[in-house]
This record gives structure tokens, C-alpha cells and sequence, in this order.
């Protein structure tokens, strides 16, 4: 396939090209049709809902305020009540919005007043929930209340309808991932070609990805998150994969490859190892399902098609794009040293050689100082809250923030997180007044009843946020209702977040089991062992403690949240475990595949562990770590995008990635499996029977012939000459296996003569480059009887793609 594509290159991009245009061009016109769908069946949240629903559905909606302040006089003048009491008016009559509730109207209308009269609000609530609201309908509400402002007079919205009006403008975030992408790429490979190619496979599986996902909205409940995190993840894995691919292509031309060759070779070793990756994303992603929270089905959907195109676009598109390069992958500086001395030797130099032959020598001590600042960073874990993040985490110039900050400031903190109790039967005044005599409430108000549901309106004294206000909610229900002998739900948007993170923490011990155990059973068939996976599952679970650590360090805590300008600190939003765990275990595996592949080639071929494991860090760590770090700038990013669950999401992943490439697996994981020697690559006879074979290299003698005899070597020999007939002296021939490595290397005498040695009778690939001369690469097919083979290389410069 990827011979195909690099001949037939023109059409391979032509074909790309159309597809993404085409499923832009559908989308744009479709539109999207997000809805964030959030059930939590079985809750007592939900069933307060269902119940308001039945009883009040035109306040069964999202209920959002409006905020205003004077700097001067009181929010009782005349001059002020006749700018707000029209525009009120106005938002009221507005199709869609279910009723409005003023301070200028009745007895209740008092308490919408601050006791100093500088503060008052109003409640808006819509017909349906907020993420049904249509968006122009919002903004609606939000130009007639802010059209009513004046000198001294400041109104601002809140509620989580308004949040989806006034989020930041797109793709800033994105851009400044892509631009830190190309400065390590640059500086990873010396070649504006090389640092275009990995970022224009990530536009393309990204591109593609999204548009679908766009379209799929029309059809499947896809919340507004999914593009967001699509883009993350898709940016992220398709940037990595196509420089793992571009590497191992760069490493064959410079060890004396036709580009032709290396591209087949490179998508035939990394390429493959790309595909099993992907498919180890994916379904760490798919894990998410056994939630059973539907809110992340559609986050499954984007993310995974994003991850299947970037996969494609590396396997199908790359090929095409390094058939039009050439040599031009490599620098001016590589290509000029390539055609002055020959091909670089097949071996591992440099920083990762000696950090390698580091670790061979003193594995005990690395493994301990790898395990002791994991679990120093992993302490912080201990204390980790699950909750959600409200509009006081919002910037500080949104709306949304300073109507939270003002209700705060006039009504309390609790104010911005009011509970329902919605009672459907029993003595409701014995209930109202056990609420009022609660410790921690500050307010309580019975609203009207209808169709014997009543529903009262609890103010906290702490904000949504505070651990406190979810011991009120838990005392409500366990202590205060059965008192009363009601029965009666507390619902509302701080109770739904709670029981959410309820939910989800029940459900995370299945969720990783689910994962770990899928991600098990894949390393144990590609790698036929049980030591492999087994070490791969617990440097996740490291990997998973350590990043939550430093989650709840910054965000619980609060060190450094000021540099980020994210606000104030608070609990960590609910849904990330789940959506962190399944990016982190995908992209872990991403990097122990690449590195145990190597690793596994080496050991199938000498059967010594510690070359093996030498042998395999030197040649990946270095490809592993400029990957790790691309995606580290990626995610860290999404600080940038306004959004604080995005950003929560984006530090989080960067410091999960960070410390899985740069410690656990360049540190951890080799020092392990020095240590564990043979037993690394261990599998029980009976169950190496059983287990079907997932080749994640590939098989080095493919196309071998049939041989005489049962083993025995032989030889290729012969002449080099130029055009003329003339004796080439100096030549480098180079013999490589069908998987490019390197078996035998010499250099041509006086007259032109050579001779390299062959392992086995079967195909080979023989180069032959020599200064002033362009290089000649040739398959040759060997059998038990020596082969004469001569070659003829031509004076200057050869384009080798045409």
C-alpha cells in the first residue's frame, strides 16, 4: 500500500484534498447540532427534575440572571427602574423564554434586592435546559439587558445559558499548538520539508475528523466538548505519528536507501506500529462507554473518528507527500554530507546512546529515582475532589464572571448555587422550616405549588464549589426530609454536579479495569509476553496518579493558577477523570508500542535482553521525547482557549505526557526490564499456542526463497563501475534486510571490486553510494550459491524519485 500511494502520489493527495474540501463544504452548509446530553438516571437530582418538568414545564428550564449595580443612589430610583423594568418586559415576551421573576413586583421581589440597594437581580427562565436553548435566542437576552446600561448604571448575565454565548473565539489555542509543533520539529529535523510534513498529516486528520464529527451531530447527541477535546487529542497523535514514520524514513535514505525503498520500509516498521497505536487510542477511548454516561458517547465519537484520520492521513497521504520530497526530507547539510561520505552507520549515537548505556549499567538506582519523584508528585492525589467548575472560574472580563461576582458580593457566595427541593408530598411548611433552622443555609423561599408539587428555593451560605455546600446537600437528603416526613428531591445545578461526581467516582474502578485489561491483552499478542503488558499497566497506573497529583497541586490547590490566569482554585471537574484516563492510558501505550517494538525486533534477532533493551532506548527515546514534547505544547495550549474545563483537560495532559516520555519511559520502563533480564519476553508454551499473531513489525524474510539446505551463509560479490566501465574505488555497499537493518557494510577496492556477506538465502536491498557519484540501490535475491552482482553509478547529482 504505501508503495502504491508514493508512485501514485498525485492522486493520493488529489483524493485527500477533495475529501477534505468536500466534507468542509457539507458541514459548513449542514451547521452544527451539538446538544450536550446530560442524564443521570437514578439520581435524586434528576428525579427533582423530572418532577419539575411535570409540574412546571415552562420552568423546568435553565434559569439565568440578570445582575445590575449603580455606583451611586439605589436600584430602587425611579431612573433606574425605567431603564430595567422595559428591557425585563421585553426578555419576558421573548418566544422560548418561560417567565421572568423582577425586584420591582410584590413582596418576593424585595429579597432581589442587596441590603445596602446598590445590587438587585432578576431570574430568567427559558423553556428548556440550557444546552437546548437556541443560541440566537441568548444573545437576544443578553442585548436587551445590556442595552438598559448607562453611566453608573452596570448590567451583567449569568447562568449557564449566557456561558454559551460569550465563549472565546476559536482556534487561537490551536494555532499557538501548531506554531510550538513546528519549532521542535525544526529543530528535530534541520529541513522546512520534514517540519511541513507531520503538521500537514495533523491538518488533514483533524480537518476531516471534525467535519464528520460536525455532520454526525445531525444524526447523534454530540456535546459542544467533543470538537474541543477532538482537536486536542487529533493534533496531538497526528503530528506524533507522522514523525515517528518521518524519522525512520530520514534514517533509511541516510543509511544509503532510495527514498522509494525507505518510504515502503519506514510505512512497513513505524507505519505498522502507528496502526496498532491508533487502534490502542481508540479503544481506550471506546473504554469511556462502560460509564454508561451518555454525556461521553459523542466525546467517544469525535475524538476516535479524529484519531482514525490522522491515522489514514500518516499511512495513505504521508507516503504520497515523501514521494514528492525525495531526498529533499533531509536537510542541505545531510543531503551534502550523504553525497560526500556515504551512508551513516546503522548505530545509535549521542546524548540517548550514552543515557542507554547509562541505564544498562546502573538500572537499580534510575528505577529508584524515577519511582520516588512519581510518588513525591503523585501524593497530592490523596486529597483529590471531584466536583465542577462554575462561572467564578471564568476570565475575568466575561459576564458571566462579573454577574457571578456581583451576586456574591450583594447576596453571599452561596447565591450563585441555589438548591431545589422539589417536595411532592407530606407537611411542607414542617419541611421549610427544618431547612430554614439548617446550619449552612442562608435563604428559603417556597414557591407557589402546582399540581401538588411545591418547590423551595435553598441559598447555601458557602459557594457551589465548597466541600460545605455538598455536606448540605447531603444532610438535606439524609437527615432534614426524613425528618420532615416529606417526600421530596433536592435538585438544581449544584446538586447535579454532585451526584455527577458521585457517579463517575463509583464508576472509575470499572472504567480503569475495563481499560487496562483491553490494553493488556493487546500488548500480550503483539509482544507474546506477560512481563511487557504487565509493566506497561503499572507505569499507566503511575503515569494516571502522578499527572492527578499535579492536577490537584495547581487547580485543587491553587500553586501557580495565578501565573496561568485561570482564576480561583476548586474542585476538579468530574468528567476529566474519565476523559484524561482514556487520552493518557491510549497515548502511553502510543509510546510503550514504539519503544517495546524496537525493543522486541532486536530480541527476536539476538535473543539477548540486555542489546535488546540497550539497543531499543538509544533508537526511540530521542523520537519519543521530541514527540512527548510537541504534544506537551500542544495541550498546554489550550490554557489559552478561555475555557477553564479545556485547560484543566490541557495541563493535565501535558504534565501525563510529560512524565510518561521523560521519565517512565526513557527511565522506569528500560530500568524494569533490565532488571527483570529473559523473564521480559516470557509466555507460557500453552498460551503462545492460543493467542492469534498481531505482527507489529514485520517478518524480515517475507519473501525468502525455498532453501537446499537447512541454514549456512553466502556471499553477494562483484564490481562497481561507472558509466564509462571505469573501476569505482571508495564505494560504500551497504546490505540491508527487508525491515532496513543493517547486515553487512564494506567499501569497493582499487578495481572496483567487492564482496558482503548474507546470513540466510532471501531478498535483500544492496546499496551503493560513493562521492561524486549518485547512489544504486537494488533488491537482490540470494540463494545457497554465492551471487554475483555488479553495479553501475553515475556522475553527479541522481534524482532518486524520478
Amino acid at each position: 500500500m504505501a508503495r502504491w500511494c508514493y508512485r501514485h502520489r498525485l492522486v493520493v493527495l488529489l483524493l485527500w484534498v477533495g475529501a477534505l474540501l468536500g466534507l468542509g463544504a457539507a458541514a459548513s452548509t449542514a451547521g452544527t447540532d451539538y446538544a450536550n446530553v446530560f442524564s443521570l438516571p437514578n439520581t435524586d437530582s434528576k428525579r427533582a427534575y423530572d418532577q419539575m418538568e411535570k409540574a412546571f414545564p415552562e420552568r423546568a428550564g435553565d434559569t439565568d440572571t440578570v445582575v445590575w449595580k449603580v455606583d451611586t443612589g439605589s436600584v430602587r430610583d425611579q431612573s433606574v427602574q425605567s431603564r430595567i423594568q422595559p428591557a425585563l418586559e421585553k426578555i419576558g415576551k421573548m418566544a422560548g423564554v418561560g417567565g421572568v421573576t423582577g425586584p420591582y413586583a410584590g413582596d418576593r421581589g424585595a429579597a432581589q434586592i442587596s441590603a445596602n440597594g446598590k445590587i438587585a437581580y432578576a431570574q430568567i427562565t427559558f423553556a428548556e435546559q440550557a444546552n437546548a436553548v437556541p443560541k440566537q435566542l441568548v444573545q437576544d437576552v443578553v442585548d436587551t439587558a445590556q442595552g438598559a446600561e448607562r453611566g453608573g448604571l452596570h448590567v451583567e448575565l449569568g447562568g449557564q445559558a449566557i456561558q454559551r454565548v460569550q465563549e472565546p473565539p476559536t482556534g487561537l489555542a490551536e494555532m499557538i499548538g501548531i506554531l510550538a509543533a513546528a519549532v521542535v520539529l525544526f529543530l528535530a529535523f534541520g529541513s522546512l520539508f520534514a517540519m511541513l510534513l507531520p503538521i500537514g498529516i495533523a491538518i488533514f486528520g483533524v480537518g476531516t475528523g471534525l467535519f464528520s464529527t460536525q455532520l454526525l451531530s445531525h444524526v447523534t447527541s454530540v456535546p459542544d466538548l467533543a470538537p474541543l477535546l477532538a482537536t486536542l487529542i487529533g493534533l496531538g497523535v497526528g503530528i506524533d505519528y507522522a514523525l515517528f514514520i518521518v524519522t525512520r524514513h530520514r534514517r533509511g535514505i541516510l543509511r544509503g536507501m532510495d527514498p522509494e525503498e525507505s518510504a515502503v520500509i519506514a510505512l512497513n516498521t513505524s507505519g505498522r506500529a502507528v496502526l496498532f497505536a491508533g487502534g490502542t487510542v481508540c479503544i481506550a477511548l471506546a473504554g469511556m462507554l462502560v460509564t454508561n454516561l451518555r454525556f461521553l458517547d459523542g466525546v467517544v465519537i469525535g475524538t476516535s473518528l479524529t484519531v482514525v484520520f490522522s491515522v489514514l492521513a500518516a499511512v495513505t497521504l504521508l507516503p504520497a507527500l515523501l514521494g514528492f520530497l525525495g531526498s529533499r526530507v533531509l536537510s542541505r547539510r545531510q543531503r551534502r554530507k550523504l553525497a560526500a561520505e556515504g551512508p551513516e552507520p546503522e548505530r545509535a549515537s549521542g546524548f540517548a546512546a550514552r543515557w542507554s548505556a547509562s541505564v544498562q549499567r546502573r538500572p537499580r538506582s534510575i528505577a529508584v529515582m524515577a519511582l520516588v519523584v512519581m510518588a513525591i508528585l503523585a501524593i497530592p492525589v490523596l486529597s483529590l475532589r471531584l466536583g465542577a467548575t462554575d462561572q467564578g472560574n471564568d476570565d475575568a472580563s466575561t459576564t458571566t464572571r462579573k454577574a457571578y461576582d456581583l451576586l456574591a458580593e450583594g447576596f453571599g457566595p452561596g447565591f450563585n448555587g441555589p438548591l431545589q427541593v422539589v417536595s411532592t408530598g407530606g407537611d411542607t411548611n414542617k419541611l421549610v422550616q427544618g431547612i430554614r433552622s439548617t446550619a449552612g443555609v442562608a435563604q428559603v423561599a417556597a414557591l407557589p405549588p402546582a399540581q401538588g408539587v411545591t418547590v423551595i428555593q435553598v441559598v447555601p451560605t458557602t459557594s457551589p464549589q465548597s466541600e460545605k455546600t455538598d455536606q448540605l446537600i447531603d444532610t438535606l437528603r439524609d437527615k432534614v426530609i426524613p425528618d420532615a416526613g416529606a417526600q421530596a428531591h433536592v435538585g438544581g445545578v449544584t446538586a447535579i454536579s454532585k451526584d455527577f461526581s458521585t457517579v463517575t467516582g463509583d464508576r472509575l474502578p470499572l472504567f480503569i479495569a475495563t481499560i487496562i485489561g483491553l490494553g493488556f491483552l493487546l500488548l500480550m499478542i503483539a509482544f507474546r509476553s506477560l512481563v511487557v503488558p504487565l509493566t506497561a499497566a503499572l507505569m499507566n497506573l503511575i503515569a494516571a496518579a502522578a499527572s492527578f497529583g499535579v492536577l490537584v497541586a495547581i487547580f485543587q490547590w491553587g500553586w501557580g493558577l495565578s501565573l496561568l490566569g485561570l482564576g480561583k482554585e476548586g474542585p476538579i471537574n468530574a468528567f476529566l477523570p474519565v476523559i484524561m484516563l482514556s487520552l493518557l492510558f491510549g497515548l502511553s501505550m502510543d509510546y510503550q508500542v514504539f519503544l517495546v517494538s524496537r525493543m522486541h525486533e532486536e530480541w527476536v534477532h539476538t535473543k539477548d535482553n540486555a542489546r535488546a533493551v540497550r539497543v531499543g532506548l538509544a533508537e526511540t527515546s530521542r523520537v519519543i521525547n521530541s514527540a512527548a514534547l510537541i504534544m506537551v505544547c500542544v495541550f498546554l495550549a489550550f490554557v489559552l482557549s478561555g475555557d477553564s474545563g479545556a485547560a484543566m483537560a490541557g495541563v493535565g495532559l501535558a504534565a501525563a505526557v510529560a512524565l510518561d516520555a521523560f521519565i517512565l519511559r526513557t527511565a522506569l520502563v528500560p530500568a524494569a526490564m533490565h532488571l527483570l533480564g529473559k523473564s521480559n519476553w516470557w509466555l507460557p508454551a500453552g498460551l503462545e499456542k492460543r493467542l492469534p499473531h498481531l505482527a507489529v513489525e514485520p517478518a524480515e524474510e517475507a519473501e525468502s526463497l525455498p532453501r537446499a539446505s537447512a541454514g549456512g551463509s553466502s556471499v553477494v560479490h562483484g564490481f562497481v563501475r561507472d558509466a564509462e566501465g571505469a573501476p569505482v574505488d571508495g564505494a560504500v555497499l551497504t546490505l540491508l534486510s527487508k525491515g532496513g537493518r543493517q547486515l553487512d557494510r564494506v567499501t569497493s577496492l582499487a578495481d572496483g571490486s567487492y564482496i558482503v556477506s548474507v546470513p540466510t538465502p532471501g531478498t535483500y536491498l544492496l546499496s551503493a553510494t560513493a562521492s561524486s557519484y549518485g547512489a544504486r540501490a537494488r533488491h537482490v535475491v540470494v540463494t545457497d550459491e554465492p551471487l554475483v552482482h555488479d553495479l553501475e553509478l553515475t556522475e553527479g547529482e541522481v534524482d532518486a524519485v524520478n
